[in-house]
């Protein structure tokens, strides 16, 4: 009766350990389609801050390129208000010595000399040169020009000062993110050599895996042992068992679950 009942007891512990690998097999499967979301997911963050990093680069060059206009609008404002600023001292010096020869004696002789002169009335001291209103008005015109360029010269140096600092807070945002995003990386164990006590993991360099550094090698949440790095290829990685970390009795196996834990200097 024994003998006959054996093969049905083989069977069923058969069928058993089927199912058994039927479910490890379909777990392996969920965590490395959610390993594959993970990784889409951050390549896709970083092409969008690479994409906003190079907006901002061209935003900045171009008011860059402004700064040299501005300055030389500038420099043309100043020279004007200077040459207007002449002028009207020069009329206003002329007007000045006509007032001081008129209140001098004799000054009704000088007046009436250069009525004859000129015709039937006295005519201005510099005859088609601009009056002093007409001169005043276009300095202030200057001044304002001047005025408008110096402001607008300050405009665009405070806000390329505000770009250069937002860019090197990027920069140094960036640095703060991948050093902080390579500690965390999740990946998993593909295959086991237990002969020569090594494993293939499922991460490599894209990911930001680095030769001699450190896996956490987890199971159930629970951590098992730990693995190091010692060739990176693009998508994959082995590592050697650190067989001082795993308990007694515990192997890693494919499927197991790596953390990067960082670099040993």
């Amino acid at each position: 009766m024994i003998s006959a009942a054996m093969p049905k007891i083989l069977v069923g512990i058969s069928v058993s350990m089927l199912i058994v690998a039927a479910v490890f097999g379909v777990l392996n499967s969920v965590r490395v389609k959610g390993l594959h979301l993970d990784l889409a997911n951050a390549i896709a963050a970083r092409d969008a801050a690479g994409h906003g990093r190079m907006a901002q680069a061209k935003e900045f060059k171009s008011r860059q390129t402004k700064i040299p206009g501005t300055s030389a609008k500038s420099a043309d404002a100043e020279s004007k208000a200077a040459k207007v600023e002449a002028d009207l001292a020069k009329v206003q010096k002329e007007k000045a010595d006509l007032q001081t020869r008129l209140g001098e004696p004799g000054g009704d002789r000088f007046v009436a000399k250069t009525c004859r002169e000129v015709g039937s009335k006295p005519a201005e001291a510099n005859p088609g040169a601009p009056s002093t209103v007409e001169l005043q008005a276009e300095l202030d015109d200057a001044r304002r020009q001047r005025d408008g360029a110096e402001r607008e010269k300050v405009f665009l140096s405070e806000t390329i000062r505000k770009a250069q600092e937002r860019s090197t807070q990027l920069e140094e945002e960036k640095k703060r993110r991948a050093a902080a995003g390579k500690t965390g990386v999740r990946g998993a164990v593909l295959a086991v050599n237990q002969a020569y006590n090594f494993v293939v993991l499922s991460l490599g360099g894209r990911q930001g895996v680095e030769p001699n550094s450190e896996m956490l090698v987890v199971r159930d949440g629970t951590l098992i042992g730990k693995i190091r790095i010692s060739s990176v290829e693009p998508a994959t990685a082995i590592g050697d068992i650190v067989t001082s970390s795993l308990a007694r009795g515990v192997r890693v196996q494919p499927g197991d679950i790596v953390i990067y834990a960082g670099t040993n200097s």
